[in-house]
């Protein structure tokens, strides 16, 4: 106790007359990431139970925050299934999509919070649908009385391996992609594929996109397998109709999101600012912003991916024939190329420089290497994003080229 107040007096007498005080803590963060094939059907209690944190029993009451698509194809079946276990739901239907990822949103999450008298202990909120609904969902919950527990349930592929397994939030405001967010870990993602059964093919595209990023920087085995059968898979909708797809299914999915997770962990609230993981979200945030709503989230993360492999491929650090096997997986994989906006040079520059204000005044760029492996980067020009681009839209064009070619020679 003496020596304690001797440092004490010290600190006083270093700071002046006043006294000063440094208070340091640890963060800590614990949920849960469950899979379960067809989570609302009658005999499955894993939304009950498998959650330690969270237990769901008779007699309980949740808010429900439901995608309104989905709503309109699962509304009654999960409906069903709070009924039969007898739990009261309130349910809030929202549409959720990149063009009304606003802050209005966020207010109906909270009014309906508000509104439900939610215990902010006891009754976590369920978000029920893709992406941009479970990342409204979880602001809104940060937000409310400074943090109420949700559960996610992500109803796209894009939601299963990204969007739902990791820990921010947040909505887009004015031209900036979400630009207002918080940190806020989710008590448990539920995983159920069977919800990709519904999807148009370019949503399952759009999330394959996510699960390129991590094959490109962290995974050549990862690529082996999208170039080998993702094309097979995306057709079945990861739905595993034959033993074949099923076994490549479950892979893809487990090595991307165990990938994600082992990113994730060690670097949760982005202590550090190099992460891989924000591979392919250098440009995109603008270029998606700037192209809306003419593209999805994953198909602007790719273009950025095919952007920097461009630019990767003049460095030397990726080569001609691993960009051809990237580009090909691309497209085979039902994804873009090229869009339009990348031929504004002073875009690209532009999104280069709001990086940079985002990342502590560097670019920490990830680049790949070869494929499966990357390094940061922070001396890329404007110069070079010009003639990335100017290689990409060429190496886009001979695709398409030998695509229709190849249809001509089918017909």
């Amino acid at each position: 106790m003496h020596s304690g107040t001797q440092y004490a007096q010290g600190l006083r007498l270093a700071m002046g007359d006043s006294p000063a005080w440094t208070v340091e803590a640890v963060r800590q963060a614990r949920y849960h990431v469950v899979s379960s094939e067809h989570l609302f059907a009658r005999g499955n209690t894993t939304l009950l139970t498998g959650c330690p944190d969270a237990p769901l029993r008779a007699g309980e009451r949740r808010l429900l925050v439901i995608d309104e698509d989905v709503d309109a194809l699962h509304g009654a079946r999960i409906r069903e299934f709070f009924v039969f276990h007898g739990i009261e739901t309130t349910v809030l239907t929202l549409r959720a999509d990149e063009t009304v990822k606003q802050w209005d949103a966020v207010c109906q999450v909270v009014d309906a919070m508000n509104d439900f008298g939610i215990d902010r202990r006891r009754e976590p909120v369920i978000a029920v649908g893709g992406g941009v609904l479970t990342d409204i969902v979880g602001f809104a919950a940060s937000i409310y009385r400074r943090g109420t527990p949700y559960i996610r349930i992500p109803t796209t592929l894009i939601g299963l391996v990204d969007a739902g397994v990791g820990v921010k939030t947040g909505v887009n405001y004015s031209s900036g992609k979400n630009r207002l967010g918080t940190y806020a870990p989710a008590t448990a993602t539920f995983l159920d594929r069977s919800f990709l059964r519904s999807l148009d093919l370019r949503h399952i595209s759009n999330g394959l996109a996510e699960i390129l990023k991590m094959a490109l920087i962290r995974s050549e085995k990862l690529f082996g397998l999208l170039e080998t059968h993702g094309p097979a898979v995306r057709a079945d909708r990861f739905q595993g109709t034959t033993g074949g797809l099923a076994r490549a299914a479950d892979a893809i999915i487990a090595e991307s999101i165990h990938l994600m997770l082992e990113e994730l962990q060690p670097n949760l609230w982005e202590s550090s600012l190099e992460r891989c993981v924000d591979y392919g979200h250098t440009f995109s945030p603008t270029v998606e912003m700037h192209a809306l709503p003419e593209l999805l989230h994953g198909e602007a993360v790719v273009i950025d991916m095919a952007l920097t492999t461009a630019l990767s491929t003049l460095r030397g650090d990726v080569s001609e024939a691993q960009a051809h096997r990237v580009f090909s997986v691309i497209r085979a994989l039902g994804l873009p190329l090229w869009n339009d906006v990348l031929g504004d040079a002073s875009l690209l520059e532009h999104a280069l420089l709001d990086t940079v204000r985002h990342r502590d005044g560097q670019q920490r760029l990830p680049l790949p290497v070869g494929i499966g492996r990357h390094r940061f980067v922070n001396d890329v020009t404007p110069a070079e994003l010009r003639e990335a681009a100017r290689l990409l839209h060429s190496r886009a064009q001979d695709l398409s080229q030998a695509a229709s070619d190849e249809a001509l020679v089918s017909a």
